[in-house]
């Protein structure tokens, strides 16, 4: 109840959406114009690909909007699918800030401020680099903001808002509240059913950013409350599930235990796991009877002395083509991760994968260029080393991308053949014809992984474009 003679507060959260990749694959550099109908060709892929691909709601601001606090009205601007409402008005505008959108974040803070709306920045982005972001908001939250959020919007209707909020501890996942999704419009996304069980990762991948922000230890959600929330979730939206959780299978006991309680649902669910996943049959026996339609599984490189130059140790290459057929033998989609470009790899790996695509039949492949990430161990490393191609400090250059830009020089490949090497396998790899192989061969949602495969035709095309013009701006990638 609202205490008398107190106005109702609103608060505004925001999804800012990366300028670079994650919406469409051409916004690195002038698109190539080729006519009116390649144009409109390629503005239609963008916005398929977005409201298809990625179109699932930030769950992140979902379990925020949830936080009841009474006086306080928190409604949800997804700028993927909206305009900011800068007509309305705002006691507060909260923004999660990602790695890959620094900059429209910020801009985006410094237009409200202008007009007198209080800005209050959190996200991955401002928990490891605080002091980049304190001249760009008047509040920061650091760290994972699920239990923290309610005294910042008691802070508000008390009208004491402090300059920052900090997490000393990691939040109990055991205590969490219910995510609901009245702030949603379901119909701007594929599907609004995202429910995450546990965070934390126990691996220490020198290029990835969850053991960063979400610890080693694995924290656990409740089983009955997720199995609560399915079946909430299930009266509003009955499309497919995503499993948001970094490894799914990182506790086998907690994930059999739980996914065996799912089974009587009858739902589809998608999510990402490690191959390991094959060498577990009775769990592998569980993801598939409760509804398992698909996997991402993070393969990085075919030569394990690479994994294991990045601190990667828990996927032997010799053992990953048999888990990934005995994943897809159960009837579950694989989408195949690799990074080409890591430490160790040579130019002879293209060949690699492209046999080891033929021999496991995965589904979908996506075939990534390294992107040193700041705040992880091989940004550091490799700004030490002088490989980066851009200046260190200049975080918003290292923004992610479909593949689209080289952000540093590898190791043992000189740029003006490893360039040519990456987009000759991606013209080999991503075509017309495999993408209908692919789909016809797929143990299941074959429609869905032929979506996937012609998308990635078009996005690959498009990077190799970028990737020749920025050869040429290089003079020739000669390292």
């Amino acid at each position: 109840m609202i205490e008398a003679g107190t106005q109702e507060r609103s608060v505004l959260l925001v999804f800012v959406p990366s300028d670079s990749g994650v919406d469409g694959p051409s916004l690195l550099g002038e698109v190539e114009r080729n006519g009116f109908f390649h144009d409109m060709k390629d503005r239609a892929l963008k916005q398929i690909i977005k409201r298809a691909q990625f179109a699932i709601p930030p769950l992140s601001l979902m379990i925020l909007s949830s936080i009841d606090e009474p006086g306080v009205r928190q409604q949800i601007c997804d700028l993927r699918f909206e305009q900011f409402p800068l007509e309305r008005h705002w006691d507060l505008v909260g923004i999660s800030v990602q790695t890959g959108a620094v900059k429209p974040a910020f801009e985006l803070s410094a237009l409200l401020r202008q007009r007198g709306i209080r800005v209050v920045l959190g996200g991955p982005y401002v928990t490891v680099f605080p002091e980049r972001c304190r001249d760009h908001a008047d509040v920061l939250v650091i760290g994972e903001a699920d239990e923290i959020w309610q005294s910042v919007l008691n802070d508000l209707r008390r009208d004491r808002l402090q300059k920052e909020y900090r997490v000393d501890l990691l939040p109990d996942l055991s205590s969490r509240s219910q995510v609901d999704k009245k702030a949603l419009d379901p119909g701007s996304y594929f599907t609004t059913n995202v429910v995450q069980t546990t965070r934390g990762c126990p691996y220490s991948c020198d290029f990835c950013t969850v053991h960063v922000m979400n610890g080693h230890r694995i924290r656990h959600r409740p089983i009955p409350d997720v199995v609560q929330e399915v079946e909430r979730y299930l009266k509003d939206d009955k499309r497919i599930f995503f499993i948001l959780d970094d490894t799914v299978n990182a506790d086998e006991e907690y994930a059999e235990k739980l996914f065996r309680e799912l089974i009587p649902f009858d739902i589809r669910w998608v999510g990402q796991a490690t191959t390991k996943l094959g060498e577990n049959s009775s769990l592998l026996d569980v993801f598939s009877r409760s509804g398992c339609g698909a996997l991402l599984v993070g393969i990085e490189s075919l030569a394990e002395e690479s994994n294991r130059a990045h601190n990667k140790f828990h996927n032997p290459a010799d053992r990953q083509a048999a888990c990934i057929r005995n994943i897809r033998d159960a009837g579950i989609c694989v989408y195949g991760s690799f990074i080409y470009g890591l430490d160790e790899d040579t130019v002879e790996e293209t060949d690699a994968i492209e046999v080891f695509l033929e021999k496991t039949g995965i589904d979908v492949p996506g075939i990534n260029l390294l992107r040193p990430v700041p705040g992880t161990a091989v940004f550091d490393r490799l700004a030490d080393e002088r490989r980066l191609l851009h200046d260190r400090d200049d975080h918003d250059a290292f923004r992610f991308s479909w593949g689209q830009e080289m952000l540093y020089r590898p190791k043992k490949i000189p740029l003006d053949r490893f360039i040519p090497s990456y987009t000759d396998l991606t013209k080999r790899v991503f075509t017309a014809g495999n993408a209908f192989k692919r789909a016809l061969n797929a143990p299941t949602l074959r429609s869905a992984v032929l979506m996937f495969n012609l998308f990635y035709v078009h996005m690959y095309n498009l990077s190799r474009k970028d990737l020749t013009r920025q050869m040429k701006e290089l003079g020739g990638g000669r390292a």
